[in-house]
């Protein structure tokens, strides 16, 4: 279907395929429950940052599932789960159970986790939010954008490369995909603000091959070559 597309390149890293795959199930979407083929931006917005806000939350907590109680927190409405749902094909699955009533969770892991790296991105790109580390950016880093998205998203690879279970692994390499212009492009509906987004990816490679040069473990040299995939580098593979 993407071959077939009128603009279009195949999708060669995982960031591009769960846009693609976001895009196509907020389309489908609006023409399922609103009956029309026009976005509303606004709406769909709110809706894709509710969501990204509890897959953030419950992937911190490393919650697979969650209850209506965790919905509410993130002003989801328990009621409209059906909505949310056909945003993105029964994103939600939900489960009777006698002694846990309702039961929720993501289709899949991974779904949870790209919805936890575009929360992460809005927040930072329009707030000046740092959610990893639930504090707002000061006036001068807001000022100079560009050391202070490389500075976010180094921070994010401290993380994920100090989480002793690798919970922000996919997190992060979505994180990373979704910092490059050309998946930005995309999601153009959504981005309000993408001029705070600009950031040097020749510094993120740098930062992501000492990291590489650094570390003893291969698992983790495994995951620092996709993230550099993820930037579309392929500078270090070339050496190698």
């Amino acid at each position: 279907m993407l071959g077939e597309a009128e603009s279009s390149e195949i999708p060669k890293t995982l960031t591009q395929m769960f846009t693609h795959f976001l895009i196509f199930q907020l389309k489908h979407k609006d023409r399922k429950y609103q009956g029309k083929t026009d976005t509303d931006f606004l709406q769909t917005r709110k809706s894709v940052l509710a969501l990204g806000e509890l897959a953030f939350q419950q992937l911190e907590k490393g919650n697979l599932i969650f209850y209506e109680e965790d919905l509410k927190e993130c002003d989801i409405d328990v009621k409209e789960v059906s909505v949310y749902s056909g945003m993105c094909t029964q994103i939600f699955r939900e489960e009777s159970e006698l002694h846990l009533g309702k039961v929720f969770s993501f289709v899949h892991l991974s779904v949870q986790e790209f919805l936890a790296a575009l929360y992460a991105f809005l927040s930072f790109i329009s707030n000046n939010t740092n959610v990893l580390e639930q504090q707002t950016i000061g006036f001068l880093d807001y000022f100079f954008k560009r050391s202070t998205m490389s500075n976010f998203l180094m921070n994010a690879v401290d993380k994920a490369f100090q989480s002793e279970n690798g919970h922000l692994d996919l997190f992060l390499r979505f994180l990373l995909g979704l910092s490059l212009e050309s998946n930005q492009t995309l999601l153009r509906g959504l981005l309000t603000q993408t001029g705070r987004s600009s950031h040097s990816k020749e510094e993120m490679v740098k930062y992501i091959k000492e990291k590489i040069r650094e570390n003893p473990f291969p698992e983790k040299s495994i995951n620092l070559f996709h993230y550099l995939n993820e930037l579309k580098d392929h500078s270090l593979v070339q050496e190698v």
